[in-house]
């Protein structure tokens, strides 16, 4: 099966279909013909005549997920030291300076004895070192959809440095330690056995015939 992508700019604007466009406003009591009865629906064009097919460079600029066993992790390499003047420049004001203080999302802490108490006390902070399952979440999410400001303008290796002070601030990770497409998945976060694969909407097998053959 072949897909085609196609990318469509509408800001604001409400579409309907090109016909409907020629006719005018509808009169009171318009639609129904001489006789009384009603005219049939216009239906739609087959295409509308906006957006083109999305080129294999645009469709690779989307395609950037990364998987919790690491898939989708490209070439690089990070350490804390290095990430530490790239969140002060690129993070810091909406995070605080050490990622405590917001005013956006805390992204560093960790709760006694690395406890999950978010079902019964929602007030308990969701930071990277006490909410997150998974590392590798850390690096998709910063790629994707950080700064807020210029989402996706972080090269690979600062993606890793920015990767590798968050994991090293909430402990997860010697200060010392590099960060790279093997070494990130291998990282045990504090809630990953806390969180189970949702399979709500799956289908069951069905039960066994357990009548005894005569």
């Amino acid at each position: 099966m072949r897909i085609t992508f196609r990318l469509i700019a509408v800001a604001g604007v409400t579409l309907m279909p090109l016909a409907a466009l020629a006719q005018p406003p509808a009169a009171a009591g318009a639609g129904a013909g001489r006789s009384g009865t009603k005219a049939p629906p216009a239906t739609a064009p087959a295409t509308f005549g906006i957006g083109r097919p999305a080129t294999p460079a645009e469709i690779a600029a989307l395609d950037i997920d990364v998987g919790p066993d690491g898939a989708g992790l490209p070439a690089g390499r990070g350490t804390a030291v290095d990430g530490a003047p790239i969140y002060a420049a690129r993070c810091a004001s909406c995070h605080g300076k050490t990622g405590k203080e917001g005013p956006n999302d805390v992204l560093v802490g960790r709760l006694t004895g690395d406890a999950f108490p978010f079902a019964k006390d929602p007030r308990a902070p969701k930071t990277i070192g006490s909410y997150w399952p998974y590392a590798t979440t850390v690096f998709d999410y910063i790629r994707r959809a950080m700064p807020p400001d210029k989402p996706g303008s972080l090269r690979d290796d600062e993606v890793y440095n920015l990767v590798a002070f968050l994991l090293a601030a909430n402990e997860l990770i010697p200060q010392d330690a590099v960060v790279d497409a093997a070494s990130l998945p291998k990282v045990k976060m504090p809630a990953h056995d806390h969180f189970v694969p949702d399979t709500r909407g799956t289908r069951k097998p069905p039960p066994r015939n357990r009548t005894k053959s005569p």
